[in-house]
């Protein structure tokens, strides 16, 4: 237990924290924008588990890639 309190004591967290804060928007905003979009490129499953397992890139790729272009 104290090498687990000892590690977190290390981090610096006024590098990690901004980077937590991003990623969670671009999380919910992902999940929220998909909520919402009627056609996607794939199942909507697959793209939840895209977003939330692949850590800052899983939300970008699903609005490069995932979001169905109607035009």
């Amino acid at each position: 237990m104290a090498e687990i309190q000892q590690a977190l004591e290390s981090i610096n967290w006024g590098l990690v924290a901004p980077l937590i804060v991003i990623q969670l928007i671009l999380m919910v905003t992902a999940l929220v924008d998909l909520i919402r979009i009627k056609d996607t490129n794939g199942p909507k499953w697959m793209w939840v588990l895209i977003i939330i397992f692949i850590n800052v890139i899983g939300p970008i790729i699903y609005f490069v890639a995932g979001r169905r272009q109607n035009g």
